[in-house]
């Protein structure tokens, strides 16, 4: 029996597939979820319509999508990456042209029923036509200039249009993650080396030009990087979310203040209770333990994932999988650095805990896919 008919004929047909899903990864993902529910309902102050009854909804949807992804060949999404790319990249361009402004920022399209919101979209797509260039390119050419340059202008692409709305913290994602990306795809590192040198190099210019005839930046610019490092400076006015923050997470001690008890989100002292900073909802309420206890969730998740991806012999399966779960890594990673200080505030949801209707979505489509690479795999 040749490889390609042990391979077709070990795919899973019809309802077996259900079967073959992860399911302890897709139980991690409504655990983290209902601990998002839970968060919603208290920081609403006890009501279930406001915040919490509207993502249990967008959950649902969103867990039955990533199903029905599932179920479709792998080989069918490697083949509609490009398309997929595209697609999203058009939506870029339909939120420049007719796209819904809120809080200084033109970043959705208005659907009527919802608010899509292309960047988050685009995550994913990234991660997919990346996966499929390199699954496609031969490994003895990955490294080579000519090579690099590509997936370099499939991943800045989105990048340039995202920063237009302005969105810095998707268009820090999207650069990390196709980063890395590339790494995992075999890219010498050489070509991180060099680019992490300039990147050092440039902040130092930044640095070192302050007070010169040819500062590189404008002295309220400056001022932001300084109330950056110390909010102290500025308590009342740009320091105040990390100041509020910071509060809150040091309130909450080792086990918290108990469930609806915290006194930063319920007297609204807490900006963006619900969407970015609701880590430290939960930090307040839930203490040392509960913030660890979700961190530990989010680590499992990525330690399913990796798993999957290292027993997976498809290189478009296993590179997309690592992609999205690096993709995932960053979207706690640089929300829990932002809202404890370790970061600006650059807007980057919590996922699957953070109120949100296209984060979440777009989120479980991309679990989709790594459930479907795990459905489809050679066995």
């Amino acid at each position: 029996m040749s490889y390609l008919e042990y391979t077709v004929k070990s795919v899973p047909s019809g309802p077996r597939k259900i079967l073959y899903l992860n399911w302890p990864l897709a139980l991690l993902l409504a655990t983290v979820a209902s601990a998002g529910f839970l968060m919603l309902y208290s920081v609403a102050g006890g009501v279930l319509s406001t915040w919490a009854e509207p993502q249990m909804k967008r959950f649902a949807l969103g867990f039955a999508a990533m199903l029905a992804v599932a179920m479709v060949p792998i080989w069918f999404w490697r083949n509609m990456s490009l398309l997929a790319y595209l697609v999203s990249l058009a939506l870029l361009v339909a939120v420049a042209l007719v796209g819904v402004e809120g809080k200084g920022a033109q970043r959705w399209i208005d659907l009527g029923f919802m608010r899509l919101q292309p960047s988050e979209m685009v995550k994913i797509t990234t991660v997919m036509v990346l996966a499929a260039y390199y699954d496609w390119l031969p490994v003895s050419r990955v490294s080579r200039p000519v090579w690099v340059l590509m997936p370099v202008a499939l991943i800045l692409t989105p990048v340039a249009m995202v920063l237009r709305q302005p969105d810095l913290g998707t268009s820090i994602l999207l650069i990390v993650g196709g980063g890395a990306m590339m790494f995992l795809a075999g890219v010498h590192w050489a070509y991180f080396a060099t680019v992490i040198a300039l990147g050092l190099a440039a902040i130092y210019a930044v640095f070192a030009s302050r007070g010169t005839d040819w500062q590189l930046l404008e002295n309220y610019q400056f001022r932001r990087i300084d109330t950056f490092l110390n909010p102290e400076m500025d308590p009342l006015g740009a320091g105040y979310h990390i100041t509020q923050s910071k509060i809150a997470l040091g309130s909450g001690g080792w086990t918290g203040r108990g469930f609806m008890q915290g006194t930063q989100s319920r007297l609204n002292f807490l900006p963006e209770k619900h969407t970015d900073f609701i880590f430290v909802t939960l930090a307040e309420e839930f203490g040392f333990v509960g913030a660890l206890s979700l961190l530990g969730l989010y680590a499992l998740i990525l330690v399913f994932s990796i798993a999957m991806a290292l027993n997976n012999r498809d290189r478009f399966s296993a590179l997309l999988t690592l992609g999205i779960a690096v993709t995932f890594f960053l979207f706690f990673a640089v929300n829990m650095a932002m809202v404890t200080g370790l970061m600006p505030v650059v807007g980057v949801p919590l996922p699957l805990v953070s109120y949100g209707g296209s984060a979440m979505l777009v989120l479980m489509l991309g679990f989709g896919l790594v459930q479907s690479a795990h459905v489809h795999k050679p066995r």
